[in-house]
């Protein structure tokens, strides 16, 4: 098995696939559209589909805003250098809702930005990343 993506559904696809693709630097892979039900669907992602999983934006047409519960935490990004990257991403007009540093109980270096829709993307120190907390 393999995991091929993550959804989420949003207001405004244009502006989505700009913050994923302008200023998280991924590439738009693939866009549907599905006129007798009313969505659109834009793949976005640092990879090919059959190599690696993507994130798969959900437009309703004609819903702009979604209640994002409490349940969903966070998509996770591994980056090179997490410091330039927050820097990077608040050039591009990315808003940065906590700055890079270390996880709070431990030494991996993390930050975390928020997309147009609220939803956090948590960046990583790729040299730290999948060594827990104390990295």
């Amino acid at each position: 098995m393999q995991l091929l993506h993550t959804m989420l559904r949003v207001g405004d696809l244009d502006r989505s696939i700009a913050f994923y693709t302008d200023t998280l630097g991924m590439k738009l892979l693939r866009k549907s559209v599905n006129e007798e039900y009313k969505y659109t669907l834009a793949f976005v992602g640092y990879g090919d589909e059959s190599d690696t999983a993507v994130i798969e934006l959900t437009y309703n047409w004609g819903t702009e805003s979604y209640d994002h519960g409490n349940a969903f935490g966070h998509i996770a990004i591994g980056a090179d250098d997490i410091y330039e990257t927050c820097e990077n991403i608040k050039k591009a007009g990315g808003n940065v809702i906590r700055e890079a540093g270390p996880v709070k109980g431990g030494s991996t270096h993390i930050a975390f930005v928020e997309d147009p829709d609220g939803y956090k993307v948590e960046l990583i120190q790729m040299s730290q990343a999948g060594q827990g907390l104390e990295g």
